[in-house]
C-alpha cells in the first residue's frame, strides 16, 4: 500500500512543472483568441462546422459552454456545435504533453478528433431541418458572454494556470491512486479482461463516461488510456463525447428540450460509433 501511495505521489510530482507550463501556454492562447474565435464561427455559415471543429481542439475550459450559449441564443448552427462538442479536448492535451507522448500521435488523435467532429457537423447541417425545424434567423449584434465553469475569465493566465494545473494534479493522483490499488486488488489480466472486452461496449462505456460534464472526465479517459486499460478505440469515444461542460449549458439555455436530447443522442452515437471504427482501423497503431 506504501508503495503504491509513494508511487502515485511520485508521478504526480514529476508531472507537476509539465502540466503548469502546459496550461500557461494554452491559457494565454485562450485569453488572446477567445473572442475572436467566436466572432468568427458566429460569420462562418455553412463553413461552420469546419471552423468549429478547428478550434474545439484548443484545450480551454469554456468553449464548449460558450458554443452551446451561442447556439440557444440561435448564433450558430446545430452542425457546429456538435462539431465544437465532438473536437473538444479539455485536459487531454496538457495531460499527453506533460506524460512526454510523442508529438505524432497527439497530433493523430487531435486531427483525428478534427475531421470526425467536422464530417459529422456538415451531416448535422444537412439534415438540420428534419430534425430540428427550421433555423431561427441570427440577431445582428450576437451577445458573445462568456460560460465559464471555473472562473478562469477572472484573473490572470498565471493564476488560471496554477489552478488548472493544482486540480488536475489532485484528480490524476487520485486516478493514479484508484488503478494501483486496482491492479494489486485483481491482477494486470483481470483488469483487462471481462465485459470491456466484448466489441463495442468498451467504446460505448467510454463515450457515456466522456460525456460527464466535466473537465475531470477528459482525465479519467486519458490516464486509462495511458495506464493500458482502454484501448485506442475507447480512447476515442471518450474523448469525442467528452463535451465538457457544454451540455450542461445547453440544457439550461436552451429551451428547446426535444432539440436538446437529439444532439445530445446524436453526440454519443458519434462518438461511440466513431470510435469503434477507428479502432478496428487502428489510427494509433
Amino acid at each position: 500500500m506504501q508503495e503504491i501511495l509513494f508511487d502515485s505521489v511520485l508521478d504526480c510530482l514529476k508531472l507537476l512543472p509539465f502540466l503548469f507550463l502546459s496550461y500557461l501556454v494554452v491559457e494565454y492562447a485562450e485569453h488572446k483568441m477567445s473572442r475572436s474565435t467566436k466572432e468568427w464561427i458566429y460569420r462562418a455559415g455553412k463553413a461552420g462546422p469546419l471552423l468549429g471543429s478547428l478550434i474545439g481542439i484548443i484545450p480551454q475550459c469554456g468553449f464548449s459552454a460558450a458554443a452551446a450559449g451561442l447556439f440557444a441564443g440561435g448564433m450558430v448552427s446545430p452542425g457546429t456545435l456538435i462539431a465544437v462538442f465532438l473536437s473538444t479536448s479539455d485536459e487531454m492535451l496538457p495531460i499527453m504533453v506533460s506524460e512526454g507522448i510523442p508529438a505524432e500521435t497527439v497530433i493523430k488523435i487531435l486531427a483525428t478528433k478534427v475531421v470526425v467532429g467536422a464530417l459529422v457537423g456538415f451531416l448535422v447541417d444537412f439534415g438540420a431541418e428534419s430534425l430540428f425545424g427550421k433555423r431561427r434567423p441570427m440577431p445582428e449584434h450576437p451577445d458573445m458572454c462568456e460560460h465559464e465553469h471555473c472562473g478562469c475569465g477572472q484573473h490572470g493566465i498565471w493564476y488560471s494556470s496554477l489552478n488548472h494545473t493544482v486540480r488536475t494534479a489532485i484528480f490524476l493522483f487520485l486516478i493514479s491512486l484508484a488503478i494501483g490499488f486496482g491492479m494489486e486488488w485483481f491482477g494486470v489480466a483481470g483488469a483487462s479482461k471481462g465485459i470491456l472486452k466484448v466489441p463495442g461496449v468498451e467504446e460505448a462505456i467510454a463515450a457515456l463516461v466522456g460525456m460527464i460534464p466535466n473537465c475531470a472526465a477528459s482525465v479519467l479517459i486519458t490516464e486509462l488510456f495511458l495506464e493500458g486499460i482502454l484501448g485506442s478505440g475507447a480512447l476515442f469515444s471518450g474523448l469525442l463525447c467528452g463535451a465538457g461542460t457544454g451540455l450542461l449549458v445547453l440544457y439550461r439555455e436552451n429551451r428547446n428540450k426535444k432539440t436538446n436530447l437529439i444532439l445530445t443522442l446524436v453526440l454519443y452515437v458519434s462518438g461511440t460509433a466513431a470510435g469503434i471504427l477507428l479502432g478496428m482501423v487502428g489510427v494509433l497503431s
